[in-house]
């Protein structure tokens, strides 16, 4: 009786949209662990406080979201490299004497579910293209040249912010114009929005499915609604597609594995779960 209970949560402003105490809850009672997982509306200036305390109150650690990721990254004592690389956190664990350690799994999360969702899936098939060049790009990025993309071609309407990104990870990106989608897609094995366009409120953006090799793969990381105009632009055309709640899904486990001590499986019943209303 005298045990703690662990605790664990996801910070964000606002968060009551996250559907990650869903998925976290889940596997809690999946795996019979009495703990607890809970939404943290927390506004950017609190944040630090609100890092301090949490390991006074029994926390083990919680994900940080959006507007957060970056500042957790600045705000912590230990930093894994994929976080360093990927310039922002999305996973927190409290470690000996409260210090922060920040990590960041998205790009993990992302390589999984094509692994999973597309059987043989090859990053180094050939060239990736990436349509969207902001914080969930770079961990794209990051995961696809890590797992062995060969080339790696990005666009995005602020073209600025697609040269800084290619300036960040190398040779292996580069930058081609918005407006010529076919370029960026041409002869590409794997094709990727991480843009919020396709996303329930917002404009729809179109694949030149036309343009795309007979092999290609294109995921969306979007997921409300789970099919969106792009995946549905890569159906019509015959190609393989992955949408993106299951890189939400993948992201969540080395989270909860450090958090509740137990690895957690990613399967059907867990994106039931998630997307019941």
């Amino acid at each position: 009786m005298s045990e703690a209970i662990p605790l664990a949560g996801v910070l964000g402003s606002p968060i009551a949209h996250s559907r990650s105490p869903r998925l976290h809850g889940h596997w809690l009672r999946r795996y019979g662990i009495a703990g607890h997982y809970v939404p943290l509306e927390v506004e950017p200036a609190d944040l630090a406080e609100v890092l301090r305390a949490l390991p006074r109150m029994g926390f083990r650690g919680v994900n940080a979201t959006i507007p957060h990721k970056e500042a957790a990254l600045a705000l912590a004592d230990r930093v894994t490299d994929r976080a360093a690389r990927i310039g922002a956190a999305n996973t927190l664990t409290f470690v000996s004497g409260g210090a922060l350690e920040a990590d960041n799994t998205d790009g993990y999360g992302f390589i999984e579910n094509l692994r999973q969702s597309a059987s043989g899936w090859n990053a180094a098939a050939g060239p990736a293209a990436v349509f969207g060049a902001g914080g969930a790009a770079r961990a794209v990025v990051a995961g696809l040249l890590d797992a062995g993309a060969p080339e790696l071609r990005i666009a995005n309407r602020s073209r600025e912010r697609a040269e800084a990104l290619r300036d960040a990870f190398g040779p292996a990106v580069t930058v081609v114009d918005w407006d010529d989608p076919e370029a960026l897609v041409a002869d590409a094995a794997t094709v990727v929005n991480t843009t919020s366009l396709g996303m329930s409120g917002q404009p729809a953006l179109h694949l030149p499915a036309a343009a795309l090799a007979a092999g290609a793969l294109v995921t969306d990381l979007v997921y409300a609604p789970l099919q969106t105009p792009f995946l549905t632009d890569a159906t019509a055309r015959g190609l393989r597609t992955v949408d993106g709640l299951g890189m939400l899904l993948h992201q969540a486990v080395p989270g909860f594995e450090a958090w509740f001590g137990l690895r957690p499986e990613v399967d059907p019943s867990l994106r039931r779960a998630v997307l019941a209303s």
